[in-house]
């Protein structure tokens, strides 16, 4: 039997089965959906295989595809444990990512959308709505009342749908981001069309005989739900249900039976518990339900990506992060720097990474126009994937970035907010050269001295330098963009916690020399020499104690392990040492 293929970027569940592409079986699942309530609304993060979940639920659900059932379903556990429901309904499905967003074509687009939608369901089903269908339908002029007569219809008719919406919120997304809250109001609210549109979903789902029996929604924050609200107040919410925290990500242990089955089948050679160190750092720790803290998942896309690079050229790949992600997370950009003056979400976000973890309670329904409010905005943060829920203390869940790949997209959104607003700007090229010669030849000393003018230049910054952390996150936010170390803040050696760990990176780098773990320190403006040489002191000590972790000792491999010490007195640096034994 050939060896199966890898679903990176696929998301058409008929074509992942009859093909022979590896599948992470989240079958199970269909008989918690029947279990819940009818009307379900689900969101996760971009590149989560939500697209594939609902392909799946499509081809399960289909009246047509029954013929199919064993063939699609049958080595998977519904095929095997199938519910009464399979086969039973008429799929009416939208994505509305393939709406265009620009809101001088917007109506035209999504009128086009959903008329092909309607076509592929009437080209599926016509046959069993009865004479005369078709001709009705011909008369039907626009997308709000072509939903209505085939509700209606399949009412009549004694017919059961199914409806599917992925990418609910997309183009409401990029309207409310790119052209503001005037063009995402009049989309959402009154008489706007979108807004209309759910009305007549819901209208589809009551009274006697209504048709819409089931529905699946699925997007990237709930904000347009809840904006259209009063129109459409029937959807379950099932995001933060410990039932469905593995619906979607894979466990490690999915990860590990893939990557073991890619090894027996000769495609890659080493050893699996390495190779999960790397991808547990950069893809892992996605967790939904704060019932559910002691189980993490990896984003689907992510560990797709890194298994078909290391089958393909039986090695790991050296860009670990997937550029396909980090543009699909860059669009969410616009949403999180709402304008170039630094607003309090930019601030919300600077101090996330400052702090590295925020207790919040994670809020289910909220308007556009609230997502200022520092509760929303960290709620939305969760629902991107930007943080997530780490544990759970006091009854309010702890969300943390959830690793480096999104940790390096937080710190291009902190980068670029500085850079928009003009606050504060560093030559990129000339910084990675600094670096290159810090972990090539040991040169560290031109690197810090090189953040502490550009901080005495650029007096932007000035405002946004309030402690050690400030200027911890300032050079890592920075350092991190020229890929010679990953950086570890806040890591804990030896019963404490380093400022900065910069392990090598050897995936990029296997020849470099050096490594260092780095010390803050941070004093007001006015500070006596004395006092800068009591935090030297103190900086000293913290960093003989870190030494004598077996981490270190472990990560750094063949490099050269050396200790810094920084100490800043308001904006200046004060003191620049290296720490010896």
């Amino acid at each position: 039997m050939a060896t199966k293929k890898i679903p990176y970027g696929i998301s058409d569940f008929q074509r992942l089965s009859e093909d022979d592409f590896y599948y992470v079986d989240k079958t199970r699942f269909i008989k918690e959906i029947e279990k819940a309530p009818s009307f379900l609304f689900l969101i996760r993060p971009r590149r989560f295989g939500k697209s594939l979940w609902l392909s799946m639920l499509e081809l399960y659900y289909d009246i047509n595809a029954g013929e199919q059932f064993e063939e699609l379903f049958g080595k998977y556990y519904i095929g095997q444990h199938p519910t009464p429901e399979h086969n039973s309904y008429l799929i009416l499905n939208f994505n509305f990512a393939q709406v265009n967003p620009d809101p001088e074509v917007l109506l035209q687009s999504f009128e086009e959308h959903t008329a092909l939608c309607f076509e592929r369901f009437n080209s599926k089903y016509a046959h069993l709505l009865g004479e005369g269908y078709l001709e009705g339908y011909a008369k039907r002029p626009n997308a709000e009342s072509r939903l209505e007569y085939i509700a209606n219809s399949c009412s009549e008719a004694g017919q059961p749908v199914y409806l599917i919406i992925d990418e609910y919120d997309n183009f409401t997304n990029v309207v409310l981001s790119r052209y503001g809250h005037s063009r995402y109001h009049d989309l959402t609210h009154g008489a706007g069309f979108f807004r209309f549109f759910f009305n007549k979903i819901k209208g589809a789902t009551t009274g006697a005989g209504a048709s819409f029996k089931r529905m699946f929604i699925s997007g990237v924050s709930p904000v347009t739900l809840d904006d259209v609200t009063s129109g459409f107040n029937i959807a379950s919410m099932i995001t933060l249900d410990p039932r469905f925290n593995e619906v979607l990500g894979f466990t490690e242990g999915e990860v590990r039976e893939m990557l073991d089955y890619y090894k027996a089948e000769g495609t890659w050679e080493g050893d699996t518990d390495e190779v999960l160190d790397v991808m547990r750092k950069w893809y892992d720790n996605y967790c939904f339900s704060p019932d559910c803290t002691d189980v993490k998942m990896y984003n689907p896309d992510m560990v797709l990506y890194f298994v078909n690079y290391l089958t393909a050229n039986r090695t790991m790949p050296k860009t670990l992060v997937d550029n396909n992600v980090r543009t699909d997370y860059k669009k969410l950009q616009y949403l999180i720097i709402l304008d170039k003056h630094l607003n309090g979400n930019f601030s919300r976000i600077k101090e996330i990474a400052e702090k590295g973890e925020i207790s919040t309670d994670i809020q289910t329904s909220f308007p556009a126009e609230d997502l200022i409010e520092p509760n929303n905005f960290t709620s939305l943060l969760f629902y991107f994937g930007i943080l997530s829920i780490d544990r759970v203390e006091y009854g309010d869940p702890v969300l943390k970035v959830p690793n480096l790949t999104i940790r390096q997209i937080l710190f291009s959104y902190i980068e670029q907010g500085y850079k928009d607003a003009d606050v504060f700007k560093i030559k990129i090229i000339e910084l990675r050269d600094l670096m290159r010669n810090m972990a090539y030849h040991g040169d560290w000393r031109p690197v810090f001295e090189y953040f502490a003018q550009e901080v005495k230049n650029q007096t932007g910054i000035r405002d946004y330098i309030e402690g050690e952390k400030a200027i911890q996150t300032l050079h890592l936010v920075y350092m991190n963009l020229t890929n010679y170390f990953v950086i570890f803040p806040e890591q804990e050696m030896n019963k404490g916690f380093s400022d900065l760990w910069m392990s090598p990176n050897f995936l990029n780098h296997p020849e470099m020399q050096f490594c260092y773990v780095v010390e803050f320190k941070y004093l007001r403006h006015e500070a006596t020499d004395a006092e800068v040489t009591a935090k030297v002191e103190e900086a000293r000590t913290q960093l003989l104690q870190y030494a004598g972790d077996a981490k270190y000792t472990q990560a750094k491999g063949h490099t050269t392990l050396r200790r810094i010490a920084v100490v800043y007195r308001g904006w200046e640096m004060a003191a620049l040492e290296e720490v010896m034994n």
